[in-house]
């Protein structure tokens, strides 16, 4: 067995979810000559540039950091190369790799994919397993190739999704996993320890990349799918709607038996429910536009004018 010291590893990831697995193979002993990531870029209210999760953690533990804009130009390739890479160990790292990075170490690029592949291939694997009612989903440590999320599997590792699970809640959970995963996994990989196996093309998925306004409800889809918008979409986009011209995101909600016209907010217990396409989505925490966050009762005693109003168009009623 190959010492970790004496693996050279190069690792690229950017956002949260990319450092546990930085972090285990730190912990774990390995050679981390070189960490890229994305180009700090505006974030917030205040646009102030800001550095990545993963060059946070680098810089804290005194790792050298990269942040080319492109790796299709031979400079920042031929940057890579200088630091003699093993393997590349790539998570969430936000760019597609070509057969110029490919081919750098002779143990090739290994991609931790936060879905049991080749189920949910692309971008954002988290957000459309709670999307699609998946009730497992898992990781992936996959030897990369040049296509998206294609190449042959080395190991998987299943987690189940909780019925309240958000995908920031289930992003926690599968990082850690992956982490997990790739720590033994590589020791068995550049062991040659273990055989690549192909993904079953009959059985591929691909999800689209997530914009601000997949978040928008279309109310006469129904419940069930909105309260999976729900979900999926916090914390970013969120699931959002307007209200007397106003954006109101619907934080927290669970579906239940009725009918109502299509955006149409009526009472429910001590709170509100709308109509949908199918069946009713009961609010459980709303927030409006430039407001904190509130419980439905909450938010109810100072605007019991909600209820009879509609969502995402012109109200039933108004103020008087």
């Amino acid at each position: 067995m190959i010492e970790p010291s004496q693996t050279r590893v190069i690792f690229m990831g950017t956002p949260e979810f990319s450092v546990p697995t930085l972090a285990r193979l730190v912990e774990d002993g390995y050679n981390v000559v070189g960490v890229v990531t994305r180009p700090d870029r505006p974030a917030g209210r205040g646009r102030r540039i800001t550095q990545s999760p993963v060059k946070q953690y680098a810089l804290a533990h005194g790792l050298r950091v990269l942040q080319p804009m492109t790796l299709r130009k031979p400079e920042p390739v031929a940057e890579l190369a200088a630091l003699r890479p093993d393997v590349i160990v790539v998570a969430a790292f936000g760019m597609i790799l070509r057969a110029n990075v490919l081919e750098l170490p002779p143990k090739g690029c290994i991609n931790v994919h936060a879905s049991l592949l080749p189920r949910h291939r692309g971008a954002a694997p988290i957000a459309a397993a709670i999307l699609s009612g998946d009730p497992v989903t898992g990781t992936t440590i996959m030897l990369m190739d040049e296509g998206m999320d294609t190449g042959p599997i080395l190991a998987q590792a299943t987690m189940k999704i909780r019925p309240d699970d958000t995908a920031g809640t289930l992003e926690r959970r599968l990082a850690q996993q992956g982490a997990d995963l790739l720590s033994a996994t590589l020791p068995m990989w550049l062991a040659g320890e273990i055989h690549p196996q192909p993904q079953p093309e009959d059985q591929a998925t691909v999800c689209r990349p997530i914009r601000k306004e997949h978040g928008r409800i279309d109310w006469t889809r129904p419940a069930v799918e909105i309260e999976r918008m729900v979900r999926a979409y916090q914390p970013w986009p969120g699931a959002f709607t307007s209200w007397r011209g106003r954006m109101l995101k619907i934080l927290r909600a669970h579906i239940a038996e009725g009918a109502a016209d299509p955006g149409e907010v009526i009472p429910w217990e001590d709170g509100a429910a709308v109509g949908t396409g199918h069946g009713l989505l009961v609010l459980d925490e709303i927030q409006m536009e430039g407001r904190r966050a509130l419980p439905i009762a909450d938010f109810l005693r100072g605007h019991r004018a909600f209820l009879g109003t509609r969502l995402g168009g012109g109200d039933v009623t108004r103020d008087q």
